[in-house]
């Protein structure tokens, strides 16, 4: 399925992995809604992008029902919604640390959102339509101080089998990245990320980390593939086999 004359809303597509699908389906001759919480990022990621006249910006808080509803009552029709965004601040940290607040910004960035987006979303999309949102390595690999992130990862791909059964025939799908050099990094690592990302690279069987590219082309494939629902699709150099 070509995704050309498509027309696609892509959640935190203001920087990362979900700029970098952003782009992809510019390029492709879709059109574009990215949304996200902060309207001077989303402008920075238009301006980026070039100001192509097939890319629009929305703001919404994903994890407050009356803004989603609104969204997609300003979008219209749809054929496919993507949702990358992931609020992870404060939250990897040792469980006498965590902040309950940090975790629930986590559920709902990424358990809540989706929830959202499916329930407002699904009358708007297409019979061929799909929803594609992102986990993470954490439900497979979790460590010390990831306990939340590993937990809220494993509940969105649950989630994601959920949905695709009692929303068929659209297509419900997830990827699980692995670690990924973008800016989220700088609040896990801090001055430490340089080191700790290439630390991992040297562990994983591909010998780097993922690109924003990498998880982008990952989102094309589902968005593009017919036969595909209820998948989580692994895009992590090998992390799950070391």
């Amino acid at each position: 399925m070509s995704i050309s004359n498509q027309k696609i809303l892509i959640v935190g597509g203001g920087s990362g992995m979900g700029l970098a699908l952003a782009r992809r389906c510019v390029e492709a001759g879709a059109t574009v809604t990215i949304a996200g919480r902060g309207e001077r990022r989303l402008q920075q990621a238009r301006e980026a992008l070039g100001n192509p006249t097939n890319l629009d910006v929305s703001v919404v808080d994903i994890a407050r029902e009356d803004q989603v509803a609104d969204l997609f009552a300003r979008i219209g029709g749809l054929d496919h919604i993507v949702s990358t965004a992931a609020d992870i601040q404060g939250a990897y940290r040792l469980l006498p640390e965590l902040d309950l607040k940090a975790a629930q910004r986590v559920v709902e960035s990424k358990v809540y959102g989706p929830l959202l987006l499916a329930k407002h979303g699904a009358p708007r999309l297409a019979g061929a339509g799909s929803m594609s949102f992102v986990s993470g390595i954490a439900a497979y690999r979790p460590a010390a101080r990831g306990s939340v992130v590993a937990a809220i990862n494993a509940a969105l791909e649950g989630l994601v089998r959920a949905l695709a059964v009692e929303l068929a025939p659209i297509r419900v799908n997830a990827v699980s990245p692995g670690w990924v050099d973008t800016e989220i990094w700088a609040q896990v690592a801090g001055d430490r990320k340089a080191e700790t990302l290439a630390a991992m690279a040297e562990r994983l069987p591909v010998g780097r980390v993922g690109r924003p590219d990498d998880i982008a082309d990952a989102i094309v494939f589902l968005i593009g593939n017919g036969f595909t629902t209820g998948t989580t699709l692994h895009v992590e150099g090998g992390h799950r086999l070391v």
